[in-house]
């Protein structure tokens, strides 16, 4: 230590760290003072997707995916709704076969297994085109505002609150679901709503609430268990 420089009195070192002091805050303050105009807003913090290998009862096939914490709520509450919506017959769902995409905010379903006379069955795959798996689109419909069809049969769904919003996927899924679910065979994009009117489902679809009831009976009429 070099031993040569005079010490600093009490009074001095008080003094420059109450000017350091009011330096820092002043710096602080502008810091975080209103952006010039037209500058990005600060970016919030990164929300990090967690490691899950379950939806609700059923086991992900092929290990854990990361997902976003809200997103796989929103997974269990799906997933639970068409348990409760399913044949008697069948179990509750024991795997589910997909795939988390984007920041964990996606997933792509192919599989949901269930227990029937004791054999595990693909109560819904996404090659097999039917009933069931116009059932299973109604039900992501119901709990999704994106839901996407993709090649193979696969459904992805992003995360979001579920309503109505008028996308070319969802007035797809409406005109579909009024021929091959509801009978309604001249249906068509433009017209469909008219159609289930006259057919006697009431309220309008494209409400919130006529919309969540609209896919909850699709769903019922594609797994066949609108009659209970």
């Amino acid at each position: 230590m070099n031993e040569s420089h005079s010490p600093l009195s009490r009074r001095r070192i008080l003094l420059g760290a109450a000017a350091a002091s009011a330096a820092t805050v002043a710096g602080a303050s502008a810091a975080h003072a209103a952006p010039p105009a037209g500058a990005a807003p600060p970016a919030g913090p990164a929300r990090r997707p967690v490691a899950r290998d379950r939806i609700a009862t059923a086991r992900l096939a092929g290990g854990p995916a990361r997902l976003q914490a809200d997103f796989h709520e929103r997974l269990d509450a799906w997933l639970a709704f068409w348990s409760a919506n399913s044949p008697r017959i069948w179990s509750t769902p024991t795997e589910v076969e997909g795939q988390a995409g984007g920041d964990g905010d996606a997933f792509t379903l192919h599989a949901i297994r269930v227990i029937r006379d004791d054999e595990t069955r693909d109560a819904f795959a996404a090659g097999r085109s039917d009933a069931a798996h116009l059932a299973t689109l109604a039900s992501l419909h119901h709990h999704f505002p994106s839901v996407r069809v993709e090649a193979g049969g696969a459904l992805r769904v992003a995360d979001g609150p579920a309503g109505w919003t008028g996308s070319a996927g969802q007035v797809a899924f409406a005109t579909t679901a009024c021929r091959e679910l509801w009978g309604l065979r001249a249906a068509d994009a433009t017209d469909w709503r008219e159609h289930l009117s006259r057919a006697g489902h009431g309220g309008d679809p494209t409400s919130r609430s006529g919309w969540a009831a609209f896919t909850r009976a699709s769903l019922r009429r594609g797994l066949r268990t609108d009659s209970y």
